[in-house]
């Protein structure tokens, strides 16, 4: 049974899974829009959310999170110093989800995933 747990599992083992959210919200954050599948997208955007919060907060401790988490230093660099100047009023809701249809080959529902301005 899965009482209380959260998250898609989207066919993958979970070792795959995480690498590939770590993949995508790094795409994320460097290119600050991607264009994947809804499922994703909305899983992946739990995660950039948090990356940010840490980016807000600005100690130590949570740029070694972030450091984590994403693969790219240059990465963390610009949510510490750009993305957190940015966000600095809001508190939360950093990322929005358009949908754009299902995609050609095997119906999936596919969105963008990107950052506010």
């Amino acid at each position: 049974m899965r009482h209380g747990l959260s998250g898609r599992k989207l066919g993958r083992p979970p070792q795959h899974r995480m690498l590939m959210y770590r993949n995508m919200v790094t795409d994320l954050l460097q290119n600050e829009s991607i264009r994947t599948t809804e499922p994703k997208a909305k899983e992946v955007r739990k995660i950039a959310e948090k990356i940010i919060s840490h980016g807000k907060k600005g100690t130590l401790h949570h740029r070694r999170q972030a450091l984590s988490l994403l693969f790219d230093a240059s990465v963390v660099k610009k949510v510490f110093q750009d993305l957190s100047e940015r966000y600095k009023e809001r508190n939360g809701g950093y990322t929005r989800i358009i949908k754009l249809g299902p995609r050609q080959g095997d119906m999936a529902p596919m969105a963008i995933l990107e950052l506010l301005p």
